[in-house]
Parts: structure tokens; C-alpha cells; sequence
């Protein structure tokens, strides 16, 4: 082997910690399936994909993308909170093969018999999950397993999923990805407390925004109760479901505006934050209005928190993980910032989009090229970044 040949391999880093390979797979995958989506719906692509083309959209973008970018974070996170290592090399290479071998046989469900299918794109949350949850235990910090019961929510209901493919249950697919949303969303809210007065502290130079425990017990557990009450296994009226739906979106906008969305416009990895954050309880919002009234569909309110939060609060922390991560600046320059609009503009033109554009078909085009080359602008940026070595190594 010639010495070329072996600095490359030493400076090789993509599967030295969980957030490289699942934060570039990921983002290379939203890209790509969003576009076969637009496709299947507009009539260009003809393909057979497993479940339909509604439920391997829904499904993918929710336990494809998002699962795969929550589980680098949180694998990665775990590692700095316990100082124990959760999963690297090949066992981290493992991972990702069988999360890649779940996208590829969803697309292309003639490769294996269905129940084998399921069986591997089940199987990859609660792995990903022991392996974050055992290093919590080993040196007992209780406190960060309150993403526990979440994960295993959201395996079960990946569970119900696959189950309504089966039965052919469309009640099921669509209570069950709505809940899975909503899951996402909790644990967005439990990160987006977290860290974000951090960012904005440090970004802007300005004080941190202590929290305010009546504040973040509402805002928490009112969306606990919004998720328990919207799984279709408890029915309870809709005029009470919207008031609860209202009054939880409430008290999300008083958390997100005391973090001073004002002070950090000129740090964009901060601003992209507190906007993707506010479309959280927008969606809410929405949500409750279409509980009440013909104005707003369900779709629309569950593609605020999707693509509005879900799609720019991830695009934003992904650029901050693997800059902070990789001995990095924090900071990204006109072309991320340029990408996080574009995310901003897709959830706008699909949220909103049947409000100017005539033709459904040129919503679900635009929004979904708009997204995808968002998301190329991470890998473009980010794949030199995430396949080498830190640059202080």
C-alpha cells in the first residue's frame, strides 16, 4: 500500500462517531426520496414501492429521515453527556447498513418477502436505542432517559404502520404517522429547550434565557397530552380536542418568545433555530383550527411541523453538530443561510401554497425541489467535513 493510500484511510472519519454517516445518509436520502414523492404523486414515476406511494412517503420522511437524524444526535450527544463511548466503526457501520437496507427495500419491495422487509426496517430503533441508552444507565444520569419512553413510542408506532400496510387500515396509517409527527415534535421541544437560550446565549453574546418551570411543564405536557389524545385510541370531542390543541400551541409561542428571536438576526445558526421552532406550535395551531372549521386541512397543519420545524430546525442543527463536532467555527456563510430559506420558503409554498397556486400538482413539485436542494447544500457543504478526521487531530 503506497502512503497515499494510507493517509487516506487514516484521515477517513465517517464512521468514527454516529452523527457523520447518519447526518449525511440522511440528508442525502430526504433529498432523493422527496423528489421520488413528487414524482409518484404527480404521475412522472412509476414505481411499486412498499405500502403505496402515501404511506412510503409518509412513512419515509418521518422513520427514514428524521428517526435517522435524531438517532445521530442523540448517539452522539449521549457520548458527551456520559463520556462513554455508545457506537463507533463497525458496529456503527452495521447500523447504518441495516437503516440503508431498510430504504432500499421499502423502494424496491420485489427484492424480499414483505414480513423480512418489515422486519428490518423495525429492527433499526431499537437497536439505534440500546446503544443510547446504555451508556445513560451505566453511569446512571436518569435524567437523560426521558427520551426513552419516546423512542419506544415511536417503535411502536412504526410497528402500527407496517401493521396498517398489512390490514390495509387507513385509519391506522394516517392516526399513526400524525402521531409519529407529533412524537418528533415532543422531542424536538425537549432538545429545542435544551440548547437553543444556549445557542442564542453564545451566538449573540447576550445573557441565556433561564427557563421557567411553569412554562416548560405547560408547553411539555401539553403536548404529552396533544400526542395522547390524538392516537385514535382515546376519542374525545373535537371542540375539546382544538382547545387543548390551542391552548398547548399557546403556551409554546410564550416559550419560544422569551428565547428573543430579535437578538440573534445576524447569527444565522441561531435565527434558523427560533424560526423552525415557532412553527411547532403553528402547526399546533392549525391543527386546532381544522378540528373546528373547513378553513385549514389536516394536512396542511401536520406539513407545518414537518416540513417548517422538522425541516429546518434539523437542516440547522446537522450544519451545527458537524462544525461544533469536527474542531469547526460555528458559523455557516451565504450558503447554508441560503439554504435554510429555501426550507422556509418550502413549508411557506406547501403550508400555504393552494392559497395562490392554482395546480396541487406544481405545490407538491415546488416544495419538494425546494427541499431537496436545500438539503443538497447541506451534502455539497458537509460531505469533506463528515467523511475526515477533526481538523484539530
Amino acid at each position: 500500500m503506497n502512503s497515499g493510500t494510507s493517509t487516506q484511510i487514516k484521515t477517513f472519519a465517517l464512521f468514527d462517531i454516529a452523527f457523520r454517516p447518519l447526518f449525511l445518509c440522511g440528508s442525502l436520502f430526504s433529498a432523493t426520496a422527496i423528489l421520488i414523492w413528487a414524482g409518484l404523486f404527480s404521475g412522472h414515476i412509476n414505481l411499486k414501492v412498499f405500502g403505496g406511494g402515501l404511506w412510503w412517503h409518509t412513512h419515509e420522511m418521518i422513520f427514514g429521515f428524521a428517526c435517522a437524524i435524531v438517532m445521530g444526535f442523540l448517539l452522539t450527544a449521549v457520548q458527551n453527556w456520559t463520556q462513554k463511548t455508545s457506537i463507533r466503526h463497525f458496529r456503527l457501520a452495521a447500523l447504518v447498513l441495516l437503516w440503508l437496507s431498510a430504504r432500499l427495500t421499502l423502494a424496491i419491495p420485489s427484492a424480499l418477502p414483505p414480513w423480512l422487509i418489515s422486519l428490518i426496517d423495525i429492527s433499526f430503533l431499537p437497536i439505534a436505542t440500546f446503544f443510547f441508552v446504555r451508556p445513560i444507565i451505566q453511569v446512571k444520569l436518569w435524567r437523560n432517559l426521558v427520551f426513552l419512553p419516546l423512542l419506544i413510542a415511536l417503535s411502536l408506532v412504526n410497528v402500527a404502520m407496517h401493521y396498517a400496510v398489512y390490514t390495509n387500515n387507513l385509519t391506522i396509517i394516517f392516526s399513526a404517522s400524525n402521531t409519529a409527527v407529533l412524537i418528533v415534535a415532543m422531542i424536538m421541544s425537549i432538545m429545542g429547550g435544551r440548547v437553543i437560550p444556549m445557542f442564542t446565549a453564545n451566538g449573540t453574546g447576550t445573557k441565556k434565557v433561564n427557563p421557567v418551570n411553569w412554562i416548560e411543564k405547560s408547553a411539555l405536557g401539553s403536548l404529552l397530552l396533544v400526542i395522547i389524545f390524538n392516537t385514535g385510541f382515546i376519542n374525545i370531542p373535537n371542540t375539546i380536542n382544538a382547545l387543548l390543541l390551542l391552548t398547548c400551541a399557546a403556551f409554546h409561542y410564550i416559550r419560544v418568545t422569551r428565547w428573543r428571536f430579535w437578538v440573534t438576526l445576524r447569527t444565522p445558526l441561531v435565527w434558523s433555530l427560533h424560526l423552525s421552532y415557532y412553527f411547532i406550535p403553528t402547526g399546533l395551531l392549525l391543527l386546532g383550527i381544522s378540528e373546528i372549521s373547513d378553513l385549514l386541512s389536516t394536512s396542511q397543519a401536520i406539513h407545518t411541523i414537518t416540513v417548517g420545524a422538522m425541516g429546518l430546525m434539523i437542516l440547522s442543527m446537522i450544519s451545527r453538530v458537524s462544525l461544533g463536532h469536527t474542531g469547526r467555527k460555528i458559523q455557516v456563510g451565504v450558503f447554508m443561510s441560503s439554504a435554510f430559506l429555501i426550507v422556509f420558503l418550502a413549508a411557506i409554498i406547501r403550508i400555504a401554497g393552494q392559497f395562490f397556486l392554482d395546480n396541487y400538482n406544481h405545490i407538491i413539485i415546488s416544495s419538494a425541489v425546494l427541499w431537496a436542494l436545500a438539503y443538497a447544500c447541506f451534502a455539497i457543504r458537509f460531505i469533506p467535513i463528515l467523511t475526515k478526521k477533526r481538523i484539530d487531530q
